[in-house]
């Protein structure tokens, strides 16, 4: 075999793409990884990690400033300084991406920098600044990622128009800022840029904010969030106007009325697009709709040798998505007969404040798929150790299926709750019933206690 010919390339080096690399090759497949700029892909330069590196330093900013109940003076103006906010970012994302680096070579995967693309079966070519290169591959994994949405005839300038990428980059904090959508990279950035000083307006078309998740949960953070953000929902954004001191929005609300908005800088955070185009993907057999990659349960396309996985084939596009659907193509590249993901069974976090995560259900969705459930909330200001930290705003709601107590869904908003959404994960997996939780004892004081008491809360009711 020559030196460009590997069992496997993967075109993309985020999560899903490194990560899948790593392990193919772990289990003895000779490995290719693409990647177009700098592995660690968008999560790791323009998106998870800087943006959690940013909502560190609002958290610190708030602490310091309400430190005084906890015995902690600071002695004279607390202040803020994002200059040195972006270098520690800069700092994160260099040494996380050094550590990816050492992950791929440890585990023997040959890393080429350039655009890949499909260049007939079985091949494909690298383009880069030192010329093209050709692989051979036996099976390929599409992994290229997506980038920032934008609506139509709308253009990110960079400096009164951006996307999530240029506000991870800014110079100085925005007087005001409008920011477009209320999903959870809208809400990151107005706690954010709020925090930061920024005078927010959040403007969403659906009629309520983190649209996605239980409405109980979107109540409760809409709710906190009009103590520190303008937010308007059933708002239809018409049009953007770039301006030399500023940008205007106009927008309809429900009813039609049509109103301007204006600010120093308008933040586009409508999703994201798949990252499919010219790579050859018609040309080689492989199906693609609206942008998205069409796989089968494996991950596998219409190719039987070209996979996809990520946000290039958009399911579920998170980070940790990505990377569990590279597990599953890889073991079925290597013969494996993988289980397909449960898609309803992977967590999502956003890690706005505070924080939200949920797995498995909503209520509205369980009743939908015909379950006569069950719910029961708890609150965190009844949770000694969030009484005790000072951060009591918040609950975990449970969804069971009613008279068996199975676990359909948990959803909670309040401190830490991006990492207490793990126990759930797993209860979920395994078939907990509410009453398997309720028993299973917490150490006390903890917040994941409010996991077991609104379980216990189920039990009883």
């Amino acid at each position: 075999m020559s030196e460009n010919a590997f069992d496997l390339v993967v075109i993309g080096g985020g999560p899903g793409g490194y990560e899948a690399a790593a392990y193919a090759s772990e289990h003895g497949l000779s490995t290719a990884c693409v990647e177009m700029n700098a592995v660690g892909g968008v999560c790791l330069h323009r998106g998870c990690i800087p943006s959690k590196t940013l909502i560190r330093s609002a958290e610190l900013l708030e602490w310091a400033k309400d430190s005084a109940d906890f015995g902690v003076t600071v002695e004279g103006e607390v202040r803020f300084h994002l200059t040195a906010a972006m270098d520690n970012k800069s700092k994160v994302i260099q040494r996380l991406h050094k550590g990816t680096q050492s992950l791929l070579k440890s585990a023997g995967v040959t890393t080429v920098i350039g655009r890949g693309r499909l260049a007939g079966p079985n091949r494909v070519t690298v383009a880069s600044e030192e010329g093209e290169k050709l692989l051979e591959a036996g099976k390929i994994i599409v992994a290229t990622g997506s980038a920032p949405r934008l609506l139509p005839g709308m253009v990110a300038d960079g400096e009164r128009i951006i996307t999530s990428d240029h506000a991870l980059s800014l110079s100085d904090v925005p007087a005001s800022t409008i920011i477009l959508g209320a999903g959870a990279i809208g809400m990151e950035f107005a706690y954010i840029l709020s925090t930061y000083g920024s005078k927010v307006t959040v403007l969403e078309l659906l009629p309520r904010v983190l649209p996605l998740e239980d409405e109980e949960i979107s109540k409760q953070l809409d709710r906190l969030y009009r103590k520190r953000c303008d937010i308007r929902c059933g708002v239809k954004v018409t049009g953007a106007e770039a301006r030399a001191d500023g940008v205007a929005v106009t927008a309809e609300n429900e009813a039609g009325e049509a109103s301007v908005y204006e600010a120093e800088k308008l933040l586009v955070a409508v999703g994201r697009r798949p990252l499919s185009e010219d790579l050859g993907l018609e040309e080689a057999g492989v199906v693609v709709e609206r942008g998205y990659v069409r796989t089968d349960e494996v991950m596998r396309t219409a190719n039987p040798d070209i996979y996809a996985i990520g946000d290039v084939v958009g399911r579920l596009p998170l980070a940790h998505t990505a990377s569990a659907e590279g597990m599953v193509a890889v073991d079925s590249i290597l013969g494996r007969s993988p289980a397909p993901l449960d898609y309803d069974l992977i967590p999502r976090a956003t890690y706005c404040h505070p924080e939200a995560a949920s797995v498995g259900l909503t209520e509205a969705k369980a009743k939908e798929k015909g379950y006569s459930v069950a719910t029961s909330q708890v609150m965190f200001r009844a949770i000694g150790k969030a009484v005790a930290s000072g951060d009591v705003e918040g609950l975990c709601k449970l969804v069971a299926e009613e008279g068996s107590g199975k676990l359909l869904g948990v959803h909670i908003i309040g401190p830490h709750a991006t990492e207490l959404i793990a126990e759930a994960g797993i209860a979920l997996r395994l078939g907990a019933t509410a009453r398997d939780v309720a028993r299973s004892v917490h150490a006390h004081p903890t917040l994941a206690e409010v996991v077991m008491q609104a379980a216990q809360r189920l039990v009883t009711e």
